[in-house]
């Protein structure tokens, strides 16, 4: 069985390296205690960031709003989450990752919640621009956080199993989200009002479990031993003197640079995909499952989902396996643009999901790969702002499609134009992928 080893070969710093036996028995320990518990932070906040999508189309029809206002609501909560997601990693450095993160959990669930309360376009736009706020800082602090824990050899496997929560989350919350809307009229409530309370409460309770579970530094976890923590201290710092090498900058001051730029295009490129499944997936598929009814459309609207989860399972693998990522992120950008065409221009129902399957399948893909080559090219020091800028402008693709495709939705009575802009990005998105620079590769050994 193959292991990864340490980035650096041994002698290339001056750090004491563990057996690799040694170092994959602490490393599995340090997973099996913090991914399973991002994993569903994350499910909860990728639920309370997409689950407007698919109370859509009642909360539309009960609150009176065109195709276009409902996408400003979703570009209000993107340019919130865009706006404050620098700030909020600088946030994380300043008083620690426990107490930022536990914070975040608990205030963006109390504002999904109270989305419920919505009651015209201006009510919506402030309720979800609270939650574009409390939700910026969660994934591009979780990928900083990732970085303190996971040496680069063993980053790739971590993102990954992060990563994977949005298409699971995506899948359960549709099935979930169609019985929700199902409750329409118990207690008083709307269906997409109880989907809002079931959804968003759950989050208050698990920020507080944040606050007792989570630890800033391997140096503060009391389940380590000190033999353990010494382990993993070696480790980083191994990593984070190979990567002090690599010319991107050392400090923050420097972290925006020409390849900076190029990743947060490419991640532009791929979150049009991303965000247009998320946001309009749902009503694409109920447009042509007509009559089928909430729970149906539910199950159909999960289909591309563990279409994307597969996907991503066999990228990631694959691409870690062959210690390869340029064309492993080039060649799902290209599925996708094909499933976008297929949904757009082929007119049989089965047809059109299989395209949506493909395009949210080659986005979420590719994105698995991309991040573990994002990582590789940013110094240790340059990640704080580096990861949160990336994440920052790809997530401005989400205001814009959201507008676009809303508006193009109002005067064409059909997604079909916005799918091609989203195609055609795709694409860009690959173009920009194959001049990037080869990501340095691990030393493996059998």
């Amino acid at each position: 069985m193959q292991r990864l080893e340490q980035a650096a070969p041994h002698g290339a710093t001056g750090v004491s390296l563990p057996s690799s036996d040694l170092a994959e028995r602490v490393m599995s320990r340090v997973s099996r205690r913090l991914l399973g518990f991002l994993f569903l932070l994350f499910m909860f906040s990728f639920l309370d960031r997409i689950n407007i999508g698919f109370a859509g189309a009642a909360m539309s029809r009960d609150l009176g709003l065109s195709a276009a206002a409902f996408g400003l609501a979703n570009t209000v909560f993107y340019a919130a989450y865009i706006a404050c997601g620098i700030p909020s990693n600088l946030m994380l450095e300043r008083i620690g990752a426990r107490r930022w993160i536990a914070l975040l959990v608990v205030a963006w669930g109390i504002a999904s919640t109270c989305t419920m309360f919505a009651r015209d376009e201006t009510s919506l736009y402030l309720l979800r621009m609270l939650v574009g706020i409390t939700e910026a800082g969660f994934l591009p602090g979780m990928l900083l956080y990732i970085t303190r824990w996971f040496p680069s050899q063993y980053r790739s496997r971590a993102n990954a199993l992060f990563m994977i929560a949005m298409p699971v989350t995506a899948t359960l919350g549709s099935i979930v989200s169609g019985f929700l809307l199902e409750l329409h009229g118990s207690l008083g409530l709307h269906g997409w009002q109880w989907l809002f309370l079931v959804e968003g409460l759950p989050c208050v309770v698990l920020g507080v479990i944040a606050w007792y579970r989570l630890d800033d530094s391997p140096a503060s976890a009391r389940w380590l031993s000190a033999e353990e923590k010494q382990v993993l201290a070696n480790l980083m710092a191994a990593d984070h003197e190979a990567q002090a090498h690599k010319g991107e900058g050392d400090g923050a001051g420097r972290w925006l640079t020409t390849g900076t730029l190029r990743l947060a295009l490419i991640y532009f490129c791929m979150v049009t995909t991303m965000g247009m499944v998320n946001i309009w997936g749902p009503q694409m598929i109920a447009g042509f499952s007509a009559g089928a009814g909430n729970v149906v459309t539910g199950f159909l609207v999960a289909v591309p989902q563990v279409v994307t989860v597969i996907a991503m399972l066999w990228l990631g693998s694959r691409s870690d396996r062959l210690r390869e990522r340029r064309w492993h992120t080039f060649a799902p950008l290209a599925v996708g643009a094909l499933g976008w065409l297929a949904a757009a221009f082929l007119h049989t129902p089965a047809l059109q999901l299989l395209g949506i399957s493909l395009a949210s399948a080659g986005a979420f893909g590719a994105m698995t790969v991309f991040w573990a080559f994002a990582d590789q090219n940013l110094s240790s020091a340059a990640k704080v702002v580096g990861i949160a800028f990336i994440n920052a402008f790809g997530n401005a693709a989400t205001i814009v499609s959201s507008l676009m495709v809303g508006v193009l939705k109002d005067h064409t009575q059909s997604f079909a134009a916005g799918i091609c802009y989203a195609a055609v990005l795709l694409v860009i998105g690959a173009v920009l992928v194959v001049g990037s620079p080869r990501a340095r590769r691990t030393t493996v050994h059998a």
